[in-house]
């Protein structure tokens, strides 16, 4: 949003609706909520199985789709979590919580193979499951209803949730608190956007949709993958794992990334002190310039690949080799992607031409290719349903949510309600806030400032490393709506 905007608070009364709200029939529901979460993700699951633990608050938790679902386009086999399984919905804060997934494998009698295995890192698929099993069974979690307006009341001190069933019909809750979990959204480069928009559908997409794509995809003859991060990483690694043994058959695999190299996450002991309390507090009260220069420098603690990923790619070039052969492989990193162009079907086999600059050596230079995966990751954006409330919102320079220590949202002062935020803290709390190792400690942090009470205690330091200055606070003010 843009400044204009942010400061055009006072144009319409905050209580009034707006579009179909006015004309259409909507059901009201009588209770009031202590919490109502918008989106049932990971994060927003994880504050919905905590809540569990706090009886005396009335919590409702809302998403728009039939049934709880977890990236399926990478839901490939063979490919893992990378957090240990104590990063699950609620370990970290309460380990005693029957939402664990500890308990989940004894419910599903898999507590001895899951031993057997010797695994600290899950599949993702169970992962899903895992999910989906503590989703099903919170009474707290309503799906197929799509938030569609979000307001405040002020006559009633409340905020106004109107969404929407799968039949079509509205109803509207109500709250004094309220919790934004609606994930984030695809990020594609520039160049790549009219081709999406297009309906290039299964030849230009995301990597959020490569499992419905992937055996088209292994049919064609060059598929180019972007993006240096782990999903990039799988997808180039089950492309290439679907060429023929002899690597003839399959498609060409071609990987670019504008890092300067492909890099493994930062995994050591110490560096993922980085995910820690101790390093929110730090970052919180750096200036904002600095933050900002901090998060794209440290794109190794959340944007790397694992190890295992890239010596597992490393093996498939590495048979391929075998007698002198070479792969039907190219990586490049250091690569910018500057334009595309679309190739009839009957000019060199059709497909795209890419125009590409090298960054180390500032040339341009162009391939071809047959489809494009842009495995270039998520960002964190406002959803549509905010529009009525958003004049309310104190919005940054940048248009971004200001959010406190306690992920509070600054609001217009008339708003008594709160309104906090999951994972849209990138810019306030650091490299930590998409990353499901701190998701249920964060969940827990919302939950006793719902309740006004320490429902779970949250520890005051979790890092050997001292971040500030030895001897000074990182404390920071909070911006209290």
């Amino acid at each position: 949003m843009t400044t204009e905007h942010a400061h055009d608070e006072h144009a319409r009364p905050a209580h009034i609706p707006t579009g179909h709200a006015r004309t259409e029939h909507i059901r009201p529901d009588p209770t009031v909520y202590d919490l109502v979460g918008v989106g049932i993700g990971p994060f927003n699951l994880s504050l919905a199985a905590l809540c569990d633990g706090a009886p005396e608050l009335r919590t409702l938790f809302l998403d728009a789709r039939p049934a709880f679902s977890w990236h399926p386009g990478l839901l490939m086999e063979g490919t893992t979590l990378q957090v240990p399984f104590l990063a699950d919905l609620v370990t970290m804060a309460d380990p005693t919580s029957p939402w664990s997934y500890l308990n989940y494998l004894r419910e599903h009698d898999r507590m001895f193979p899951f031993f057997f295995s010797e695994r600290f890192h899950i599949p993702r698929r169970e992962y899903d499951h895992y999910c989906r099993w503590v989703a099903e069974a919170l009474p707290s979690c309503r799906f197929d209803a799509r938030v569609t307006e979000l307001e405040w009341d002020e006559d009633e001190a409340v905020f106004a949730v109107t969404h929407r069933s799968a039949d079509g019909s509205l109803a509207r809750v109500r709250a004094r608190q309220v919790v934004l979990g609606v994930g984030t959204a695809p990020v594609v480069p520039e160049p790549l956007r009219p081709l999406l928009a297009h309906h290039h559908e299964g030849r230009v997409l995301h990597s959020a949709d490569y499992r419905t794509h992937r055996t088209r995809l292994a049919g064609l003859d060059d598929v180019t993958v972007i993006g240096a991060g782990q999903s990039g990483a799988e997808v180039a690694l089950d492309l290439l794992r679907r060429q023929d043994g002899d690597g003839r058959g399959g498609p060409f695999v071609r990987w670019l990334a504008r890092t300067p190299a492909f890099a493994p996450m930062e995994y050591s002991k110490i560096g993922l002190e980085h995910f820690t309390p101790d390093y929110i507090r730090y970052f919180r009260a750096l200036p904002e310039e600095r933050r900002e220069r901090l998060v794209r420098e440290q794109w190794q603690l959340y944007k790397g690949v694992s190890e295992e990923t890239l010596g597992e790619i490393h093996d498939e070039l590495y048979e391929r080799t075998i007698g002198g052969t070479e792969p039907r492989a190219a990586l490049h990193p250091g690569v910018v992607v500057e334009g595309v162009e679309v190739v009839p079907p009957g000019a060199v086999g059709g497909g795209y031409l890419l125009t590409c600059r090298h960054t180390g050596r500032d040339e341009v230079f162009q391939v071809r290719t047959s489809a494009i995966v842009s495995a270039t990751g998520y960002a964190a954006a406002r959803p549509d349903f905010l529009d009525t409330l958003a004049k309310l919102v104190d919005w940054d320079e940048k248009g971004r949510y200001r959010i406190d220590g306690e992920y509070r949202v600054a609001l217009d002062p008339r708003v008594t309600g709160v309104l906090y935020v999951q994972n849209a803290e990138l810019h306030t709390h650091g490299v930590g806030a998409p990353d499901l190792t701190l998701g249920a400690w964060r969940a827990a942090t919302i939950l006793n400032a719902a309740a006004g009470r320490t429902v779970l205690r949250v520890p005051e330091r979790a890092a050997w490393t001292t971040f500030g200055v030895p001897g000074t606070t990182t404390a920071t003010p909070h911006h209290h709506p």
